[in-house]
This record gives C-alpha cells, sequence and structure tokens, in this order.
C-alpha cells in the first residue's frame, strides 16, 4: 500500500515530521518498508533558462548551450536534444550530479572538442516518466535557479507500509490516517460523505439473480446515471498522486475510481451507459461464457466467478475487472457509476482461477466497508461532476446493506490479563473511540461493539490487540525471570529437537554445508524417491514444480549440488535435517537428516592436490557421515545391520541399507543410481546418506548419568592377521562379526584390509585378510593361549560363513 505524505495530509491534520510518522506507523502495526523521497533524489536539479542554443561546429545534432542555472555566470552545456532551444526554460544538473536514468554520475567533460559543464535533462533520465524525446520543456513562468522538485511538486515523500491481510480498514488513506490520529499523531480529518440530490430516477435497473443460499455473493449493488459527462485528462493533482503511487493515469473517469479505491478504500465501476444494452443483472456465469476484459485478454468464465450483464452477454467480472465493450473512453458521455459488495472468499477464489490481481480484488478479498457502498457511491458523483460536469440522475440500491449485531461484552482488566501491559480502562477507552468503537456502559465491564470497517474484530483477544498496539508494547517494562531458589530447572527440548541439533553439529564438523530447501518437489521427483500419492499433492502450489510434498530430503539437495556444479563449484558437500511426508497423517511425517557429496568432495580433503589424492567420493564415503552421525547421537553400533542394497533411488549394487532388524529400518546410503541422475538432469558422481532421527532406538535409561571407570590395560594388546577364502557372495560383515564372537573377552577390533580376486583363487571365491586385536587385562598373554585363540576365530569365521584360510 502506498500513498504520499501530502495526500495523507488530506485526511489527517498534523504538524508530525516524517520520521515520527514513519516510526509511528511501523509501532502500531503497519510496517513501513520504504520511504521513497524524491526531494532528496532530485534536490541538485534547478530549473535553468537557455540563454542561447547554437549549432555543434563539429556534430550535426549537437547544440552548444549557454545556460543561466540562476547562480553565477552562465555555464555552457552540450546537448543532443532536438528540442533544445534559445529562450527555453528546462531542468540543469551541475557536475556531481548522479543521473538515475543512466545511472551515471556527471563531470566536467568535452565532448567533440567543446567543453560541457553539466547537463540539461530529459524526463526519463530524471526518471519520472518515459518520455525520452526532448529535454523538459518548462513554462515560461518558471522561476529560475528553484529547486525542479518542489517546483514541479515531486519533493512529496511517497510512504510503503506492509499490511497484513487482517486489515482491510488501512488500505483506505483514510483508515491509515485514523490509525494515526488514535496514536496521538493529530486530528482525523473525518468529513461526512456528501448527498448528490439526482433528477429522475436512474433508467437502468439492477437485478441479482441468485438462487437460495447464493445471496451472500452480491448483498448490495448501488448505481447511479449520470448524463453529458466530458470524459478529458483528470487534474494535474489527480495524476500526480496517482503517478506517485505506480498508477498510469488514463482518463478521468477511470481516474476518479482509482482515485477513490485508494483514498477510501471502495473500489467502484464506470460503464460507459451507451455502450449497455437494457438493464443489468448480477448473476453467476454461465459454463463457456467469456469476456475481454479491460486489460486485453478474454477470459473463459465458470459458475465460480460472478458477472455482471446486461442482454448482450456479461460486461465485468464482480469485484475483480470490467469488460473491453462497457469500458469508458474519450466518447463517453453518459455514464453508470456502480458501487456493490461482494463475497470475499468468492472474490479471492474467482481472482486466483483467473489468474487476475487487481487493486480491487485485493480489496474485496479481504472485505470492505459495507456501510460505505452508498456514500462510496455519492462521493464518486460529486468527483464526476466536479471533474467532468455533468447531470446525475437519483441512485438504486438492489439488495440491502448488511448490518452487523456483535458485540462484545469486555471487562478492562482483559487489557492487563492478555497483554501485561497496565492501561487504565479510561486510556483504553480513548483509544478504542478513536479507532471508531462504540463503547457503552461503565465500571469494569462496558460493551463494545466494532465499526462496520473492522471485520476482523471477533472476540475480546481482539479488542486487546487494538488497545496495546496504539498504546504501544514499548510501554511493557522488561522483568526478569523469577529466580528458582529450591530447585533445578529440568530440561525442556525433546529427543528429537536434541538430536536434530546434535545431526546438524556433526555433519557440519565433518566439512558438510548445510543446506535448506523446498518441502515441496515436481511430482515426478516425488515419485522417483518413494512419493507421488495423491494425498500429498498440493491443492494450491505456488509453482508447478512444487506440486507435492517431498518424501526425502535427497531430491533438494541433490539438484542443490547439481546448481552448484553448473556454476562452477563441482566439488560440493551439503546436508539438511528437515522434515518429510510418507502420508498426510502425523505418523507420516518425519525428521530426517541427509547428505549429498559431489565431485572429490571427501571428508578428508577436496580437489586436487601436489601429493595425489582428488579420488572421487564413493559409497564409503556417505557409510563414513552416516556412521560418524549414528556415534555422535550415541546410537549403539552392535545391534546396527549394514544389509546390502538400498531403496530403487540407490545403485543396487553400491548401497546398503542401515537397520535395527528387519521391521525398524532406519535409513540408507550409496551412490544414486544412474537413472535418477538422467531423469534429474544430474552429473556424478554423487553419493549421499538419509536417516530417519525419528526411527533411531531412544537411549536406554541409566541409573545415574555419570560416566563410567575409565578402565586401561597395562597389557600389550596384540595384533594377528587372517586370510579366508570365501565364496563372492558371503559378505565381509559376516565374517567380521563371527571373529568378534569366538572370544568377545579379548577381541577389541576386527578391520578388513585386503580383499582379493584373481590368480590363484578359485573364480568364484575371494580372499578376504581381517587384523584382529586382543586386549588382555589379567595377564599377558602365553603363545600357548594366543595360538588357543586364533583356532577359535578360524573355527568361528568357518562355521558361520565356510571360510577356510588361506594357504
Amino acid at each position: 500500500m502506498k500513498f504520499t505524505l501530502s495526500w495523507l495530509k488530506d485526511h489527517l491534520d498534523t504538524t508530525a515530521p516524517l520520521d515520527e510518522i514513519v516510526e509511528t506507523l511501523t509501532r502500531i502495526g503497519l510496517e513501513v518498508e520504504g520511504v521513497e523521497d524524491k526531494a532528496k533524489t532530485l534536490a541538485p536539479y534547478t530549473v535553468a533558462y537557455v540563454v542561447s542554443a547554437e549549432q555543434h561546429p563539429n556534430a550535426d545534432r549537437l547544440r552548444i548551450c549557454v545556460v543561466d542555472t540562476g547562480e553565477g555566470a552562465p555555464i555552457q552545456v552540450v546537448c543532443g536534444a532536438p528540442n533544445a532551444r534559445t529562450g527555453m526554460k528546462s531542468v540543469f544538473a551541475p557536475p556531481g550530479t548522479y543521473i538515475p536514468g543512466k545511472n551515471i554520475t556527471l563531470g566536467v567533460g568535452t565532448i567533440r572538442g567543446v567543453e560541457s559543464r553539466g547537463m540539461l535533462c530529459s524526463a526519463a533520465e530524471l526518471e519520472i516518466s518515459d518520455d525520452h524525446d526532448g529535454i523538459i520543456d518548462l513554462p515560461e513562468d518558471a522561476p529560475v535557479g528553484q529547486a525542479y522538485a518542489a517546483y514541479a511538486g515531486l519533493d512529496d515523500p511517497v510512504i510503503e507500509i506492509n499490511l497484513t491481510p487482517n486489515r482491510p480498514d488501512c488500505t483506505s488513506i483514510h483508515g491509515i490516517a485514523r490509525d494515526l490520529a488514535a496514536a496521538g499523531l493529530g486530528t482525523l480529518k473525518n468529513d461526512a460523505a456528501p448527498s448528490v440530490s439526482g433528477e429522475g430516477a436512474c433508467p437502468v435497473s439492477v437485478t441479482l439473480d441468485f438462487a437460495a443460499g447464493d445471496e451472500h455473493l452480491c448483498p448490495a449493488f448501488a448505481l447511479r446515471l449520470v448524463r453529458g459527462v466530458k470524459n478529458g485528462p483528470s487534474p494535474e493533482w489527480m495524476q500526480r498522486r496517482l503517478l506517485s503511487i505506480g498508477l498510469r493515469p488514463i482518463n478521468a473517469l477511470v481516474d476518479i475510481t482509482n482515485y477513490m479505491t485508494f483514498d477510501q478504500g471502495r473500489p467502484l465501476h464506470v460503464f460507459d451507459a451507451k455502450k449497455v444494452k437494457g438493464n443489468l443483472t448480477v448473476r453467476r456465469a454461465k459454463e463457456g461464457e467469456e469476456v475481454l476484459a479491460l486489460d486485453g485478454r478474454t477470459y473463459k468464465l465458470d459458475p465460480g466467478t460472478v458477472v455482471i450483464a446486461d442482454e448482450n452477454g456479461v460486461e465485468s467480472i464482480a469485484g475483480i475487472m470490467g469488460g473491453e465493450h462497457s469500458g469508458c473512453d474519450e466518447n463517453t458521455t453518459d455514464v453508470l457509476i456502480e458501487s456493490a459488495l461482494w463475497d470475499p472468499l468468492n472474490i479471492a477464489q474467482s481472482g486466483r482461477k483467473l489468474g487476475i490481481i487487481t487493486d480491487a480484488r485485493y480489496r474485496f478479498e479481504r472485505g470492505v466497508d459495507p456501510a460505505f457502498t452508498v456514500p462510496g457511491l455519492e462521493l464518486a458523483t460529486k468527483l464526476v461532476v466536479d471533474l467532468c460536469g455533468g447531470e446525475p440522475t437519483q441512485a438504486i440500491v438492489a439488495g440491502s446493506v448488511p448490518q452487523s449485531d456483535l458485540v462484545i461484552e469486555f471487562p478492562w482488566s482483559e487489557v492487563s490479563r492478555l497483554s501485561g501491559l497496565d492501561v487504565q480502562p479510561p486510556e483504553s477507552k480513548q483509544i478504542l473511540e478513536k479507532l471508531g468503537f462504540a463503547v457503552s456502559g461503565s465500571g469494569e465491564r462496558v460493551s463494545v461493539k466494532a465499526p462496520s470497517w473492522r471485520p476482523d474484530i471477533e472476540g475480546k483477544a481482539d479488542l486487546v490487540e487494538e488497545v496495546i498496539r496504539i498504546a504501544g508494547v514499548d510501554r511493557i517494562e522488561p522483568k526478569p525471570l523469577p529466580r528458582l531458589e529450591a530447585t533445578v530447572a529440568k530440561p525442556i527440548l525433546t529427543l528429537i529437537q536434541k538430536r536434530t541439533r546434535l545431526a546438524k553439529r556433526s555433519l557440519a564438523v565433518r566439512g558438510l554445508v548445510e543446506a535448506v530447501t523446498w518441502s515441496f518437489i515436481a511430482k515426478t521427483e516425488a515419485e522417483l524417491f518413494g512419493g507421488g500419492d495423491a494425498a500429498l499433492a498440493l491443492a494450491n502450489p505456488i509453482a508447478s514444480d512444487l506440486s507435492d510434498m517431498r518424501p526425502s530430503l535427497l531430491p533438494g539437495l541433490l539438484k542443490a549440488a547439481q546448481r552448484n556444479a553448473d556454476r562452477g563449484f563441482g566439488d560440493v558437500a551439503l546436508f539438511e535435517v528437515g522434515q518429510t511426508f510418507a502420508s498426510d497423517r502425523p505418523e507420516g511425517q518425519n525428521i530426517k537428516a541427509a547428505a549429498v557429496r559431489r565431485g572429490t568432495a571427501r571428508a578428508e580433503g577436496v580437489g586436487r592436490h601436489w601429493d595425489g589424492g582428488a579420488e572421487s567420493v564413493d559409497a564409503f564415503d556417505a557409510k563414513a557421515d552416516v556412521m560418524a552421525l549414528l556415534a555422535t547421537l550415541g546410537i549403539p553400533a552392535g545391534g546396527l545391520q549394514v544389509v546390502a542394497g538400498g531403496p530403487a533411488w540407490f545403485h543396487p549394487g553400491r548401497s546398503a541399507t542401515l537397520q535395527f532388524g528387519p521391521k525398524n529400518v532406519v535409513g540408507a546410503f550409496g551412490e544414486i543410481h544412474p537413472k535418477v541422475l538422467k531423469a534429474l538432469d544430474l552429473k556424478g558422481p554423487l553419493v549421499a546418506f538419509e536417516i530417519n532421527l525419528d526411527a533411531l532406538p531412544p537411549p536406554k535409561a541409566k541409573p545415574t548419568k555419570m560416566k563410567p571407570k575409565l578402565a586401561l590395560s597395562d597389557f600389550q594388546p596384540i595384533t594377528r592377521d587372517f586370510a579366508f577364502v570365501v565364496g563372492r557372495q558371503v559378505q565381509a560383515g559376516d565374517i567380521v562379526k563371527a571373529a568378534q564372537a569366538a572370544e568377545r573377552q579379548l577381541v577389541v577390533s576386527v578391520d578388513v584390509f585386503d580383499i582379493y580376486e584373481g590368480a590363484g583363487i578359485d573364480p568364484d571365491k575371494k580372499s578376504v585378510a581381517i587384523a584382529v586385536t586382543l586386549q588382555p587385562t589379567e595377564k599377558t598373554l602365553t603363545d600357548t593361549e594366543i595360538e588357543a585363540v586364533s583356532t577359535k576365530i578360524v573355527g568361528e569365521v568357518a562355521k558361520k560363513t565356510g571360510a577356510v584360510l588361506r594357504s
């Protein structure tokens, strides 16, 4: 919502400076997005007189102008504008001035051998219009030396505020002024709406043609005919205000409706009465009906959209945009002015379905003041008569303006109870009354009736909000929390909250960079990663490629990695901890942690180096990441099973599933499947893991949080190597588990250090070599004892896997 300071002061009698107004607006909930003060931007530009303009000796299209700037001796300027001439007045910029339309800062220069000490400017160069055909040609009475911004009325600051959807009353400048007046920043100019006495009845009638139950689509429709208007350009003051907020002046009749939309928050529409055939009917559109709208586009309608029609068909999309056929132009002499009420929900649905965004839709879908329906028509009629002439008829109203009978019983103590702010009843009452609320009764409990322009007020909490936003939350005194002398505060974070934070730290430590990706992905991507359920499709996606809730974090991370690669950062390692959606039920929403590595982005280092390395990432890099994460989270690895093969989006031979038994799968890791790379237009190598933090087993309850006693053996550990020949289908992990189980009191670690297939080994066999570390705790092991343990290890591995020692 944009408005100028002078426009605001049409409704607010105040002497407050701009900075105070801006600060107050934000304080009372109308957050200021920005202030455009052209008086500062255009400060160096002044009105100048061209004493002489002579042909440049070295250029056909240039002129040498001698310019009187009102200060000191005239200045020489080289100008290329075709309209530069002796005796004209224009806008001058001295050296050192920034020219926004050209994005340059002027200096003293030499153009074709002639010195130029400044510039005569066009409107496009000052970015005040699109006119770049010549320099600005000012009237003869323009005062030389005066600041151009002040002379042209461009020194009016433009304020832009960010409105929340629950404040339809502040879609008007009058409503904003009302809030500022309530905050003590002046007095509201609450002039009564004029009453226009029309001559004769309006010859065009209006019928609200709705089935039972649809009356809410248009409760009231006011109409009036004005004959004999002259539709030319609107006055300069109106054009200047519309231009300042980004609206293009069209003609007086259209500009009046735009002015009313912003000034009073009352969208209206004007029809060229001679182009309307017969009477008007407000109804639902018929299936297949079309209308050529004022934006030049043809829209196909359905019964969900309300329209205004005559005997020719649809003339306007109700509350959103008028039709081209009955639009007003320079030949319009008779005009129908319409002021109607429309259902906010229907306007929002119709506008979204048709893809039309207009100032009228913006206000109607939030809710306009129903009580201003007829007064708005009266005010618009007065503007039409004052600016365009004409004779108005009497107004007609179809339907009736709805009246709100909501009265809220409000105890003044609610202000302190809900907000902690001590506002005395007299001050609270004054605030509410200045905002337009009717307060009746006395004592601790009063009755409050909300004004017609505040449809968002529903209960006591809403009234408290109004009081505290005007009184100011900065009045709440900061107080420390009471000290709990007798007890120690208990932890408040849940297990999943702790694990989420710890997971982020753990992955960041391993050189992964945190990413935050969309929770929505394309349906085709969701199907690739086990999703695509119709229940998870968005009813109103913000984009066609963000149509489904994500079943996995990996699609977003993989595409983010590729975007980095497309920009020259191919060695990238990313992680994300966030929500995924397996169903639309609460139990189908899980917190997962996932990471992706690409190129040479290994934990040991990234990129090429003089001492070698630069190996591409593989599945074991992803395994190392997930194992480090589980260790940080305190998940015991003893019961964790690493099963070959993973979900369909992983390479079947270069991936594994992590589980605590077949019924508790917690995640997977590995290399991304080539078909997924192709479908997502990715280039590998890409490895990843994803783990479900919600599925991880909770820690076992301990009688004490004290760490166990550190037990270090005084005896030397012993390492023995074993090489087994097993079938190629046997997993190395099974050999490791068998060796660990052979003598749990002595075996502290088992590591695979070699796998060999080739000469000397049967084609269907392989050699797996392991290093077993024995750690005695009571005495040094003898050779006989070591041999006995080794025999048990060989026997256990042979029993579990069918392996034999390699000779």
